[in-house]
This record gives C-alpha cells, sequence and structure tokens, in this order.
C-alpha cells in the first residue's frame, strides 16, 4: 500500500475519533473529498428532490469531478488533519 493510501486510510479513522463533530460544510466537503479519493468521479444517478442529505452529498461531490483520486487523497488528509488538531 502506497504512503498516500496509508494516510488516507488513517485520516478515516481519525475523523470517526474527532471530540468534535465538524459543521456540516466541514462534513459535506470531508464526503466528497472521501468519494473523490475512493472511487474517482461521481456515479449514478442523482437521489430524488426530496432526498435533500443526499443531494447535497452528491452535489459537494459532483464539484471535484475530475479532481485525480490522490489530489483528492492529499486534501482529504490535509483536511483531517487540521481538525484533529
Amino acid at each position: 500500500m502506497s504512503d498516500l493510501k496509508t494516510q488516507f486510510e488513517k485520516a478515516k479513522e481519525t475523523v470517526m475519533g474527532l471530540a468534535e463533530r465538524p459543521d456540516n460544510d466541514t462534513l459535506l466537503r470531508l464526503y466528497a473529498l472521501y468519494k473523490q479519493g475512493s472511487e474517482g468521479d461521481v456515479n449514478g444517478p442523482k437521489p430524488g428532490f426530496f432526498d435533500f442529505v443526499g443531494n447535497a452529498k452528491y452535489e459537494a461531490w459532483e464539484k471535484l469531478k475530475g479532481m485525480t483520486q490522490d489530489e483528492a487523497m492529499k486534501k482529504y488528509v490535509a483536511l483531517v488533519k487540521s481538525l484533529a488538531g
């Protein structure tokens, strides 16, 4: 496993153990960066209109379209480090 992937996986574990829950915008950013880093560009149909949470997640991920998985992983790790202090 590459060093970046190792850092990415450790950052995922760190998020689960954060002392304080991040605000919703930060949570969406974490979600989008994680999905882009682990799966690449957004795929699948957009959730229905009344699925507000699903739509927010989908749109946050969709904004990262074209970002490489490595770049997304680096940004995810940096964001988690800033939250963990």
